[in-house]
């Protein structure tokens, strides 16, 4: 019955983020994966590059009462971590980009001094890295995607992958008769932390254009993530577009059920799939915001399950996007205490807020946003869903959040 009630329960929130889906259109499309779209004097380097049970039961979670607040965190700037800011974008971004790490150097980065990198299909023009590393504290490294990871695979059937996106575009699906954001969630899902420049590090945090950070973060955040065994860290989770991935979920079970030993037995198959594992229910991190662990992603059990999808076409077949791809791994290949909810960051990117509902955690943290904005505890959000899946303390006056 408690498994029938969830069922039902999503059905109604799937009905009610179609509904929302319809009227966002294209502003909600930028948020499944990328769509492209401080203190003066510091140095920065601007070279070009040339570059088996599949379910468990669910455990007391370490997080807390709120994700973050009883975790150990590392506040100091000595010993920094191998990690980079990694973002995807084209020199038509470079405004809009300025204003994303304008926000994250303001908010963090202007007390830890990370890199970013910043990576495209075509050469940076000169005015994006002049705009972009008179911005960054860290130094700024650029570089060129390489043609065989921003083109179709030779056993791709273009006719077939052609007729798909008309098919696409006659429903009106999100990007449907796209090109270019195929190759993006492609090379988000399989290949940007296979990028010469990406090699020296061990941790990332995702960046793209026109976000918005609303709280001061005084903590390192990768020492938080690797003092605390999180590999990947989210602001926002939400139901994909089920137009998009038809056959992801079909695909992912024939992987796990002929290689099952990567699963192991505290993983999170219960916050995607309301069922046991028979059909996906949607749930994914919005990936527009990552910070996690880049092991992840050359895990053997990672690399062979993105060639798994990778030959199955279903990237240009029908529409994967990186943001369901990334949150299926994590949950199948991860603990369930290796992934962390952020809700001390406070993060925008349109058209969902996350904004702490802690009146005292923003009030610490200078907060600059407004909680009745807040996606998080919203019927439609799948964040919920992660808390109760992981036993987790909701935070103070969340209730009032909900509608």
């Amino acid at each position: 019955m408690a498994g029938a009630t969830r069922i039902n329960s999503r059905v109604v929130r799937f009905a009610i983020f179609a509904s929302i889906l319809v009227l966002l259109g294209f502003i909600l499309s930028r948020g499944s994966a990328t769509s492209y779209s401080l203190p003066s004097g510091l140095t920065s380097d601007t070279s070009q590059s040339t570059g088996s049970s599949p379910k468990s039961e669910s455990k007391p979670s370490s997080q807390g009462s709120s994700g973050a607040t009883e975790l150990k965190k590392t506040y100091t700037t000595d010993g920094k971590e191998k990690a980079t800011f990694v973002s995807l974008a084209r020199n038509s971004d470079v405004w809009s980009l300025a204003s994303s790490i304008r926000h994250v150097e303001d908010r963090f980065n202007h007390k830890f001094h990370y890199d970013w990198v910043f990576l495209n299909d075509e050469e940076f023009s000169d005015e994006f890295k002049r705009v972009t590393s008179a911005l960054t504290s860290g130094k700024a490294k650029y570089g060129l995607i390489p043609k065989e990871h921003w083109s179709f695979p030779e056993w791709i059937d273009k006719e077939r992958a052609a007729k798909t996106r008309k098919e696409m575009a006659a429903k009106k699906v999100i990007y449907g008769d796209s090109i270019s954001y195929r190759h993006m969630c492609r090379f988000e899902s399989g290949f940007f932390f296979r990028h010469e420049l990406m090699q020296e590090y061990e941790w990332y945090w995702r960046v793209e254009p026109d976000i918005k950070i609303f709280c001061d973060i005084d903590y390192d955040v990768f020492k938080f993530m690797k003092d605390n065994n999180k590999m990947y860290g989210f602001t926002v989770s939400l139901p994909e577009y089920v137009a998009t991935i038809e056959t992801l979920w079909d695909t992912t079970r024939a992987f796990i059920k002929e290689n099952p030993q990567y699963l192991p037995e505290d993983n999170m198959m219960d916050f995607i799939s309301d069922d046991d594992g028979l059909s996906y229910n949607g749930c994914h991190f919005w990936s527009n915001f990552e910070v996690g662990s880049l092991s992840l992603w050359r895990s053997e059990a990672y690399l062979k399950y993105f060639d798994h999808l990778d030959k199955a076409g279903g990237f240009f077949y029908e529409r994967w996007g990186d943001a369901p791809v990334h949150s299926i791994a994590a949950a199948l290949f991860l603990h369930r205490d290796q992934i962390h909810f952020f809700d001390d960051v406070g993060y925008f990117h349109s058209p969902f807020n996350n904004c702490p509902v802690d009146a005292d955690l923003r009030e610490e943290r200078r907060c600059m946003c407004n909680p009745k904005d807040d996606f998080t505890w919203k019927g439609y959000s799948c964040v919920p869903e992660f808390f109760t899946v992981n036993n987790m303390k909701r935070p103070k006056g969340w209730e009032a959040f909900s509608g």
